[in-house]
């Protein structure tokens, strides 16, 4: 998602301020959860059972997001709304509705990967951004976000897709979240096929965002754009 902070046109000072704000404690509870990750590591040789370690972290940050839809749909950032809208919603249907709520799913390799790709991802971004808003963007951090996503995109989609695949044996045996007729509504909901759809829709929507980023990637690490910095 871009929110290119030195492209906005400006939010004004209050909102510059409410950006840093968030920015930087995206960036400082993300960093914790890398370090509470290298600390699990550490002690233990291994990343099983290092969810219990961050997931009261994970929740507050990744809850966090949903504010960035509403950045873009109030104008505070020049960002796709649509695109931003779908990243956040994906990212908490898999935290909220997957990892959550399948608790047998917690210590397998889908979730470490996930959530790997996504606590990377997010330190570099927010910092990103955070440097954007106050003038100070070192190029070491704009290469970093244009050029680990690469593998980090890939890696956090792929985790994402594993979480809904490994959940879904347990979501059909417990009828998780869903909604069976004959009910007082005259409705039905079955989670187990909105989870399978939500997977399709990777299908359309990835290519976009990974194209989306290579052409960010071109635009920001261009020699031309080294040199209008410069200036």
């Amino acid at each position: 998602m871009a929110e290119e902070a030195s492209k906005r046109k400006g939010p004004g000072m209050l909102g510059n301020f409410y950006l840093l704000l968030y920015n930087v404690l995206q960036t400082i509870g993300w960093s914790a959860i890398l370090v509470k990750t290298c600390q699990h590591y550490h002690q233990n040789r291994s990343l099983d059972g290092f969810y219990k370690e961050i997931h009261q972290i994970l929740k507050i940050f990744q809850s966090a997001a949903i504010l960035e839809v509403f950045h873009c749909a109030i104008g505070l950032v020049r960002a796709n709304v649509v695109l931003t809208a779908f990243q956040v919603a994906s990212r908490l249907i898999i935290y909220w509705g997957v990892i959550l709520s399948v608790k047998e799913i917690q210590d397998t390799i889908a979730v470490e990967l996930a959530v790997m790709a996504w606590t990377i991802t997010e330190i570099i971004r927010y910092s990103y951004y955070t440097t954007n808003i106050i003038g100070f963007a070192p190029y070491i951090l704009s290469w970093l976000r244009y050029t680990l996503f690469i593998v980090l995109y890939p890696c956090g989609v792929s985790g994402e897709l594993l979480c809904i695949i490994y959940s879904l044996p347990y979501v059909a045996k417990r009828k998780l979240y869903s909604y069976e007729m004959p009910n007082d509504l005259n409705m039905s909901f079955d989670y187990y096929s909105a989870l399978i759809f939500i997977s399709l829709l990777y299908i359309p929507i990835f290519p976009q965002l990974y194209g989306h980023m290579f052409r960010q990637r071109r635009k920001c690490l261009s020699p031309s754009s080294k040199a209008e910095k410069t200036d």
